[in-house]
């Protein structure tokens, strides 16, 4: 079973909306990756879901506790996001 996948976003963030379509795209080539549930977290209209998490860009994604992914998206590490959370 997968790892739950938190994301922390900004509506307004342009990496963040870049992130989704890469996350689609990967889980277009790789429907395995469907599998793995992100809780999307908007900081600014959901800010105390984010209390204890140390991160200061978006989209950041931590997998219980773990930062595993902070900042400008890439292919590559969205891709490691996926394959952590199976793991």
């Amino acid at each position: 079973m997968p790892k739950h996948v938190k994301m922390m976003i900004l509506d307004t963030c342009p990496h963040c909306k870049r992130a989704f379509q890469m996350m689609n795209e990967l889980m277009t080539a790789n429907p395995a990756y469907r599998e793995v549930k992100f809780e999307v977290i908007e900081e600014q209209t959901e800010p105390q879901k984010t209390e204890g998490y140390d991160y200061r860009y978006v989209p950041t994604f931590f997998i219980g506790d773990v930062k595993v992914h902070e900042g400008t998206p890439t292919a590559e590490a969205l891709e490691m996001v996926f394959k952590k959370a199976l793991e």
